[in-house]
């Protein structure tokens, strides 16, 4: 935990009270990046997690110095803090907080100097803009374009900036009159905490249809399992008890064993392998 020797003013003190409050009052809180958002976004976002979950905005000073006081893991998520943070409180589990953040991204185009969150392709095959200066302005870019039935083409896909790599004002341009919009604008989860945990984004970022498949695979394994090392569960018992009766029985028909239950069988392939034998005689 940090140490302050200096005395905060009433107004930050509140602020950080308010803070601990809410970490009291709620079982999970998120902290988000909210760099780059419209205000008229930002109250639309406000609009659709009402009810759900509350936006605290503080100053990075008094949040660092609220996480601190609180102490144990909470502490941790001061290293999380970046851009213009916020934190978020819910009674939503992490993994449904992020999922709900990422309902909140939209797309827009990139600014000179911002970092391209993925990497940003221009693919291959035909614009809208007619020949002109813009076929210049491409290829200064890194794009090869060509002039093709009156309109501009871009020859090949390419990667015109990598995942991490700052966008330059020119690449900004072009991108934007490419209608390109490579920036994820809303609430980015960049840690939530919940019960003594931290959990990073990347932890929470799971794909609902796979995780259900892996789900419904194991269980699947795990009542063949069961069944065919004749452990008996709730759920597998008459499952083992059909495949020990069919097991059983075809046993009993091999075998020639006269019972009431399988003399039919067996006098069904008695006669069949009479028959067989018949061909082969003739």
């Amino acid at each position: 935990m940090a140490l302050y020797t200096h005395h905060l003013p009433a107004w930050k003190r509140t602020e950080v009270e308010e803070i601990k409050r809410h970490f009291e009052e709620y079982p999970v809180v998120g902290l988000v990046d909210m760099y780059g958002i419209p205000a008229t976004q930002l109250q639309q976002i406000r609009e659709n997690l009402r009810g759900v979950a509350y936006i605290k905005m503080a100053r990075k000073t008094l949040t660092r110095r609220a996480l601190d006081e609180i102490g144990g893991e909470a502490a941790g998520m001061s290293a999380h803090i970046s851009g213009q943070s916020a934190l978020i409180f819910t009674s939503e589990n992490p993994f449904k907080l992020y999922k709900l953040l990422e309902q909140t991204k939209t797309k827009m185009a990139a600014k000179p100097g911002e970092t391209a969150p993925e990497d940003i392709v221009v693919a291959k095959g035909p614009t809208s803009f007619k020949p002109g200066p813009i076929v210049g302005e491409l290829q200064q870019a890194g794009i090869p374009a060509m002039i093709e039935g009156g309109k501009v083409k871009i020859k090949d896909t390419k990667t015109v900036v990598k995942r991490g790599q700052v966008i330059n004002a020119k690449m900004a341009d072009v991108l934007a009159k490419l209608s390109i919009k490579p920036m994820d604008v809303g609430l980015i989860l960049k840690a939530a905490y919940q019960n003594g945990t931290v959990f990073a984004p990347e932890t929470l970022a799971i794909d609902e249809t796979v995780f259900l498949g892996q789900i419904t695979l194991a269980a699947q394994q795990a009542f063949n399992l069961s069944v065919n090392a004749a452990y008996p569960t709730a759920q597998t018992t008459g499952a083992i008890l059909a495949k020990a009766v069919r097991e059983a029985r075809s046993l009993g028909i091999e075998a020639g064993v006269y019972e009431k239950d399988i003399i039919d069988a067996i006098i069904g392939k008695a006669y069949r392998s009479s028959l067989a034998l018949k061909e082969l005689v003739e």
